[in-house]
């Protein structure tokens, strides 16, 4: 198993960008300057990458060796395309999940969901560039593995894989406490797309305005919500059943 790598230096990162490697997350010094620095920034405006600029200490607790400012996280999988992933689903599925998740930033509620999507047969989880948890040991650990198992797909931004999935005839289901239509009054026969959202926040209003469909689970207790990972496995497990 290829586990999560912490790089450091500006010219091992400007490499590992150059050689393909799957990014996850770059850390970069405040106020840092130079030629090397110039061509990194070059080398970064090529792609998307999902950019911290902190405090020199933050990066000494990252890593131990001379970061020169810039330290970067590759991540143990390689993140899939939305378009080279979805549209063979489409074509060999007659009615295919998907589950997209909106700044989920906890790595154990992202292994936990990880692990309950590829168990209710989930085709593809798509993430966002930027907010989303790093797979790193943590996540690995608590997916039991099905990270391995699950294409996980990286877009600029989920409103964009919304569009995308409507366009191609996937209905767009929101697990969001905003509505008074529970879970059971979705049919889940349909090929279907469903959203979580953060867990502080859950899902952001412009996203909310685009989607089909809004749903909650019933609440009887005194606490207003469950932790997203137990959510979602209440609303992928009601699509099994809808299906079974």
């Amino acid at each position: 198993m290829k586990e999560a790598t912490t790089i450091f230096g500006i010219r091992a990162v400007i490499e590992a960008i150059e050689s393909g490697e799957s990014i996850d997350k770059i850390f970069i010094q405040k106020g840092l300057s130079g030629e090397l620095f110039s061509e990194l920034k070059r080398t970064l405006s090529k792609g998307n990458y999902n950019i911290s600029y902190v405090p020199q200490e933050k990066l000494y607790k990252l890593s131990k060796g001379n970061h020169q400012g810039v330290v970067a996280k590759i991540s143990p999988i390689a993140f899939k395309g939305l378009e080279e992933t979805v549209e063979p689903i489409l074509a060999k599925k007659e009615v295919p999940f998907f589950l997209l998740l909106d700044q989920i930033n906890d790595v154990r509620n992202f292994g936990a969901i990880i692990r309950t999507a590829e168990c209710c047969g989930v085709d593809a989880i798509i993430i966002p560039e930027k907010g989303a948890a790093p797979i790193n040991a943590d996540t690995v650990k608590t997916s039991a593995g099905a990270v391995f198992n699950i294409p996980i797909c990286k877009v600029n931004h989920i409103k964009d894989a919304v569009f995308y999935l409507q366009s191609s005839g996937i209905q767009t289901v929101a697990a969001t406490e905003k509505t008074d239509n529970l879970i059971y009054n979705i049919d889940f026969k349909k090929p279907t797309a469903i959203i979580m959202g953060n867990e502080a926040k859950g899902i952001s209003p412009s996203i909310l305005k685009t989607i089909d469909h809004k749903a909650k689970l019933p609440m009887h207790g005194e606490i207003a919500s469950l932790n997203v990972s137990v959510a979602c496995g209440a609303f992928l497990y009601e699509v099994v059943r809808q299906r079974i």
